[in-house]
């Protein structure tokens, strides 16, 4: 069969690094658990433990941070807050997994940030519509190059952190997340049939803020490689 003829160009692929390899990981959709640290639950102005939910950030939102990068200060906010989270690379797709089995789709992890224009999603929460245009734009999703479960063995714990011009800003340990790694994959599963080069980002913990043209991130988590980002201006 010959390869079909498309009537307009082909849209990029974006990938990430991998640690220690040569090859990509390519992007197949980004998934994003909100709220799943109770503290920084809390300071968005909920209190309880709840069913895991997912909004989505397109392909390219995802930005290769395995060097030190620079993004833009995004059009239509005053409001851009950085978001610290374990990103988990999906090598294996999957349906219906259970939790026992969810942890042998993973690829890897890597460091990411959950970038958002907070005065859009907050005016879309207080409406009742959709998070889009505060948390789906290009470049809102820099990652760090993934390290491969092989390497890094199931991340369980670990500490978390993330420093605004060397001084922090947030800092937490994976082990408090709500919702395990393991538990996200599952719940996750029984509503979209994971697929490679799947992304999930498992959520952020308390101190998220604001940053401004200049400002620069670094983002860690232990075992992984760690990420510097840069707002364009300044």
């Amino acid at each position: 069969m010959s390869d079909p003829k498309y009537a307009v160009a082909l849209a990029p692929v974006h990938s990430l690094a991998i640690a220690g390899s040569g090859e990509r990981f390519p992007v197949n959709r980004i998934f994003c658990v909100g709220r799943n640290y109770a503290a920084h639950a809390r300071e968005m102005g909920q209190d309880e433990r709840e069913p895991p939910f997912f909004f989505m950030k397109p392909a390219n939102a995802a930005v290769d941070a395995s060097a030190a990068v620079t993004i833009p200060y995004p059009s239509m906010t005053s409001n851009f807050h950085h978001e610290v989270e374990l990103v988990v690379a999906i090598g294996t797709g999957g349906a219906n997994v259970s939790m026992e089995h969810a942890e042998s789709l993973v690829f890897g992890y890597a460091v990411g940030l959950d970038m958002t224009r907070r005065d859009l999603q907050f005016a879309a929460r207080d409406k009742g519509r959709p998070w889009e245009f505060g948390k789906s734009f290009d470049a809102s999703a820099p990652i760090g190059a993934i390290t491969p479960i092989a390497k890094s063995g199931a991340l369980k714990g670990g500490a978390i952190s993330l420093a605004v011009n060397q001084v922090s800003k947030q800092s937490s340990d994976l082990s408090l997340m709500i919702w395990s790694v393991a538990e996200s994959i599952a719940y996750l599963s029984k509503y979209e049939a994971l697929q490679p080069g799947d992304v999930i980002m498992t959520g952020t913990p308390e101190g998220v803020g604001a940053v401004k043209a200049g400002d620069v991130m670094h983002a860690r988590i232990a075992g992984l490689e760690e990420i510097t980002v840069r707002v364009a201006g300044g």
